[in-house]
């Protein structure tokens, strides 16, 4: 396995650098003292669309053709090698200098990801294209979290319920990423909850449709510069051909591993982006103990260097679990363990960090409080660390994967 950075993205991670440090950070700590997130309309935003970010994978139906030939078992095509490493360790990069507002950059978001795997090219093309070259800011949203479903995402409530050629959506979303800015929304509910994880099916559903209503953007403790919203689905109205890949798609009983497939896919990401929180307060912490002469006691520099030492330890997991999905390899088990590994051992440095500022830490004005209450989603979020523990399991007595 190789894990070695190429020059292209050592130049984007430099980049990252540039912006974070004078964009990025500076932005971060706006949001958290005004404890909101960044407004759609920031300049900030454009500026981001200036630079190239926000666009999808997606290349139009032409270039999805031609990689979809590749791809056959032919025993001739050669298997593309994807960019999941690169990815990894610019977004891990960023959020070095602020996840929140890692987060909140424009882009077709986590539904990307589903719509290129289990999309039609109708829904492709309608849904993506307008990222492939972004004349303003433009963001999608993934919608699977409810009030009473969060990692046992099997357990969703919202009914989806065919009228004709249209289907009728009845229930509720909590925590979603940028929705109220969204374009789209690709939002998870259940033709029959009895079904369990056969009655799943995805639907892109678009501002404007009637019914769906009363966002609400969510107060946390921490990553305050993107938004988490709620919203309801109150009888909202969707046409057939929004339904994600089309009624043959769901007759394989593939929806919910679509899901799961994309979650395979981003638990490392998210997993680097807790090792990026969890460097940032290392280092701080580091300048805070060396501007107070605390590198000369032992104990001080064995907790940091534990601390550095499992941070490493994490980010080679994320390596790993990019390196298999690059080479389209299994990589369950190992995305779990990047997920549950990295953000204990990033909430370690914050911890650590907090406990040598002191009263300096308490007083809210330090950096590291700022990561310690960031970085506490990063467990959280894309299934909690003893979700990923359960999965592990079940893998290490085979027992099949649910």
């Amino acid at each position: 396995m190789d894990f070695s950075i190429d020059p292209s993205t050592l130049k984007r991670i430099q980049r990252m650098d540039d912006l974070g440090r004078e964009h990025m950070r500076p932005l971060g700590l706006e949001a958290d003292r005004l404890g909101r997130p960044t407004p759609p309309d920031h300049p900030y935003f454009e500026k981001l669309v200036g630079m190239g970010f926000g666009r999808t994978r997606y290349r139009g139906p032409e270039t999805d053709n031609k990689t979809a030939k590749n791809h056959e078992p032919s025993g001739k095509a050669e298997k593309k090698i994807g960019r999941s490493r690169s990815t990894l360790l610019v977004s891990e990069q960023m959020s070095y200098w602020d996840r929140g507002v890692a987060v909140s950059a424009p882009g077709p978001g986590l539904g990307e990801g589903a719509i290129i795997s289990m999309g039609t090219e109708e829904q492709k093309a309608r849904y993506l294209s307008p990222f492939i070259e972004l004349d303003k800011p433009r963001w999608g949203a993934f919608a699977m979290t409810e009030p009473a479903a969060g990692s046992d995402v099997a357990g969703i409530q919202t009914r989806a319920i065919k009228d004709g050629n249209d289907w009728i959506l009845i229930g509720n979303k909590s925590f979603s990423g940028n929705s109220s800015r969204s374009d789209f929304i690709l939002v998870w509910a259940t033709v029959d909850t009895a079904l369990g994880r056969d009655g799943h099916r995805a639907f892109i559903v678009e501002h404007g449709f009637p019914g769906l209503q009363d966002f609400h953007i969510e107060k946390k403790m921490g990553l305050k510069a993107y938004e988490s919203t709620s919203f309801r689905l109150e009888e909202c109205r969707v046409p057939g051909e929004n339904l994600l890949g089309g009624e043959s798609y769901y007759e394989t009983r593939q929806g919910f591993k679509g899901a799961m497939a994309t979650f395979n896919a981003t638990r490392p990401l998210i997993a680097a982006m807790a090792v990026g929180i969890g460097r940032s307060a290392l280092d701080e912490t580091l300048a805070f103990a060396r501007e107070n002469q605390m590198l000369d006691d032992p104990r001080v520099r064995d907790r940091l260097e534990r601390v550095a030492r499992k941070l490493r330890m994490a980010r080679l997991l994320c390596l790993k679990a990019a390196w298999l999905a690059d080479h389209q390899l299994p990589n369950i088990v190992e995305a779990s363990m990047s997920k549950a590994v990295a953000p204990t051992a990033a909430f370690e440095a914050a911890s650590l960090g907090m406990e040598l500022l002191g009263l300096s830490g308490a007083r809210g004005d330090h950096i590291v409080e700022k990561l310690f209450r960031d970085v506490k989603a990063m467990d959280i979020v894309e299934g909690t660390g003893q979700i990923q523990r359960i999965a592990m399991a079940r893998k290490l007595v085979d027992l099949p994967s649910r």
